[in-house]
């Protein structure tokens, strides 16, 4: 790891790094629709000032870094809602600037705070595909079409001012390895790697964690590694084993605890699990975990009460 990251001032100061919750159901709660393709990245096109909206919740909440509108955004998924590849970079790029804005709106309500960060979601291929592939992995690409696939995203991420990337729900190792190799094209930027999982030691496409951890660790770029977009109950063991592997940051951001069903892109609630994000953090703690949040179905509320403990631990 590198001495020095866009993480590492925050860390030096607090046990943990505070991210926000989800983006696009939060959205959903909102009036949007996102039960389509382009997820969040619909709401990009049509109403972005809700994007920014959520942005700023967030940091009221207590959010310490904002994760961009762009998990779905890609030139690919843009053309086929019939938008040319210079609007489908703007969007991109715009994804970043609403959370900008978002975070300079909320500095300017609360001047003492630190500086939030701005993390440029990349998502994988499998989010495109619109089929749950992103937790199967089970999607195969050469490492020059992973890559050709995700570059256009990632300059305009950078270009348009992310701190650093947000390489997220990713379950394939040969695109985890497309993506690092991506990364030396940009040798200023930073990110952090976060997977789906079959199991608590292996990735969704079945793939040791040892395997990809010990590839991980030796690009110089990744600043931290972990798991989003999963079950509560399988974060604890998931961060115990990593933490075996890697001397990098932890990051964990899980969904609430409902059930997605992929075809038809709803939720439903798990009657048999009741727990909240906050309960799990002395657990996430104790195995390493340094960047934590939620994924689907958490809200500003469940980010606000982790902030409270935040307080009380720093």
């Amino acid at each position: 790891m590198s001495l020095t990251h866009p993480l590492t001032s925050l860390l030096e100061q607090q046990p943990f790094i505070l991210l926000d919750g989800a983006l696009a159901t939060e959205l959903e709660t909102r009036g949007c629709q996102i039960t389509d393709s382009l997820w969040s990245a619909n709401v990009l096109i049509h109403q972005p000032e809700l994007i920014r909206q959520v942005h700023l919740d967030y940091f009221l909440a207590g959010a310490q870094c904002a994760i961009t509108a762009s998990y779905q955004a890609s030139l690919a998924g843009f053309a086929q809602r019939g938008l040319s590849e210079t609007r489908a970079k703007a969007l991109m790029a715009l994804s970043v600037t609403l959370a900008v804005e978002a975070r300079e709106a909320f500095l300017i309500q609360h001047p003492e705070a630190p500086r939030p960060l701005v993390a440029g979601s990349v998502g994988p291929y499998g989010a495109f595909l619109a089929d749950g592939s992103e937790y199967r992995g089970d999607y195969h690409l050469s490492t020059e079409a992973f890559i050709e696939f995700h570059r256009p995203r990632i300059t305009q991420l950078l270009a348009a001012g992310a701190d650093l990337l947000a390489c997220e729900t990713l379950p394939s190792f040969a695109e985890i390895q497309a993506l690092c190799q991506l990364l030396k094209e940009f040798p200023a930027a930073h990110a952090w790697i976060s997977m789906t999982l079959r199991d608590a030691s292996h990735l969704s496409d079945g793939t040791e964690l040892q395997t990809v951890v010990d590839y991980l660790n030796a690009v110089p770029q990744v600043v931290a590694v972990g798991i989003n977009c999963i079950a509560l109950e399988a974060t604890t063991a998931a961060l115990t084993h990593l933490q075996q592997l890697t001397t990098l940051p932890l990051v964990v951001y899980p969904n609430s605890g409902e059930v997605y069903d992929p075809i038809s892109k709803t939720w439903h609630q798990d009657s048999t699990h009741c727990h909240q994000l906050s309960d799990y953090l002395p657990a996430w703690l104790s195995a390493g975990a340094k960047l934590i949040g939620g994924c689907c179905r958490t809200s500003p509320k469940d980010i606000q009460a982790l902030a409270k403990q935040l307080q009380t631990l720093s």
